[in-house]
């Protein structure tokens, strides 16, 4: 297992959020693909819970260019949410469309999901999440902005 490792975050149970100190998360590693779907891929992002027997085993593996796509849609949601509140239902059912972002040849189109048919009540309650989640959060976002400020 620990061949195609590389780097490693061990005792991550211990800052998993509002899991902390109960989390069943408790490595996340960078390495080779270790499942056969990622084989294709250069380098995975693990994610690792203790089984029955305490021994840690994968619970699920990304492949870093869909952690990287998640990042984008995640800080394109938090930078809209930051407006949202402007508009009346925190959307436009007129145009649903928050951003085309274009990568890899293509777009990745962020929207609001109108095919939700509980839509108005839920971008509500998930407004509000961010707002609750704000500490955690913001904290996690200052550290990922020191590290992207020095890659560059």
């Amino acid at each position: 297992m620990n061949e195609t490792i590389v780097m490693t975050v061990d005792g991550y149970d211990r800052i998993d959020g509002r899991n902390a100190y109960r989390s069943d998360i408790k490595r996340l590693t960078l390495g080779a693909p270790l499942l056969e779907e990622n084989k294709k891929m250069q380098i995975a992002a693990q994610i690792w819970k203790a089984n029955a027997d305490g021994q840690p085993e994968i619970h699920m593996e990304l492949p870093i260019h869909q952690i990287l796509d998640l990042m984008i849609f995640l800080s394109r949601t938090l930078l809209y949410f930051r407006e949202a509140y402007r508009l009346p239902l925190l959307y436009d059912p007129d145009k649903p469309t928050v951003e085309r972002i274009g990568v890899q040849g293509g777009v990745m189109p962020v929207a609001v999901c109108t095919d939700n048919p509980n839509i108005n009540e839920a971008i509500q309650t998930f407004s509000q999440a961010l707002n609750d989640l704000g500490e955690i959060n913001g904290e996690r976002l200052r550290v990922l902005t020191r590290i992207l400020q020095e890659m560059e």
